[in-house]
């Protein structure tokens, strides 16, 4: 299968290594991964914070964009929830606001072709246990728009389980937000903090060398919080313990 890298602009900018390794992944199980050049950011930011107007020129390039790679691929794949969900829940929203009803349409193509990480290995190419070794106690982070738009549901956990070497152990009030959101953490600290206040204990609870999920955003305010109170606990993105393996660790 060929498949086309949807690399985020978080992604991009702050956290390769996740793209890095989910190419790693996908390389291994014997697939092509394709990386659109012409790619930015899809417009999640300016939707979520209000500027619908402003989002549509992103909302056509990433169309224009990955509707070019669907001529020679046949899936898209981001190593985040949140992205994924937007591209599937907000882009064609985004265009039909602005009056552009056949880019809507255009939109939806591109989103039933855009798969969460997790999902594309799962549900798409029927794979659980991709080869990983990964000799460490793990606790999971479901991030809100894996779990609430995406209903991506067990298929994280059933890939870190399949993970050689990996204890996975089981995050109290797992389902409740870490506080992230976006915007929500600039324009609601206070809140946000006290949040992340409770996921870190949750966290710290498990006694876990790791915490990992499918979203940088949400890893990098839970790191950014255990890192600041010197935990010793790490924060990885699914992406890359399922990359990693025996020759390597």
């Amino acid at each position: 299968m060929r498949i086309a890298l949807f690399a985020t602009c978080l992604g991009d900018a702050m956290f390769p290594d996740v793209n890095r390794a989910t190419t790693i992944v996908l390389e291994r199980l014997g697939h092509t991964v394709v990386f659109p050049a012409s790619q930015t950011c899809c417009g999640q930011m300016h939707t979520n914070t209000g500027y619908l107007h402003e989002a549509v020129p992103l909302v056509r390039h990433h169309v224009e964009t990955f509707e070019d790679a669907l001529a020679q691929c046949d899936a898209i794949v981001a190593a985040s929830g949140s992205c994924v969900g937007s591209v599937r829940h907000q882009h064609a929203m985004v265009a039909r606001t602005g009056g552009e009803v056949a880019l809507a349409l255009r939109a939806e193509v591109v989103a039933a072709k855009t798969y969460e990480l997790s999902e594309l290995l799962v549900d798409v190419l029927g794979v659980a246990d991709v080869g990983a070794y990964y000799p460490h106690r793990v606790t999971y982070h479901p991030t809100c728009h894996s779990l609430r738009l995406l209903q991506v549901g067990e298929k994280p956990l059933r890939l870190l389980r399949a993970v050689r070497g990996l204890s996975l152990i089981e995050l109290p009030a797992a389902e409740t937000c870490c506080g992230f959101g976006g915007t929500f953490a600039v324009k609601n600290s206070d809140v946000s903090t006290a949040m992340l206040a409770d996921k870190m204990s949750n966290v710290l609870s498990t006694r876990a060398e790791v915490c990992t999920a499918g979203d940088s955003s949400c890893l990098m305010h839970i790191g950014g919080g255990l890192s600041r109170l010197r935990t010793g606990v790490r924060t990885v993105h699914l992406a890359e313990i399922l990359a990693s393996t025996e020759d390597i660790a």
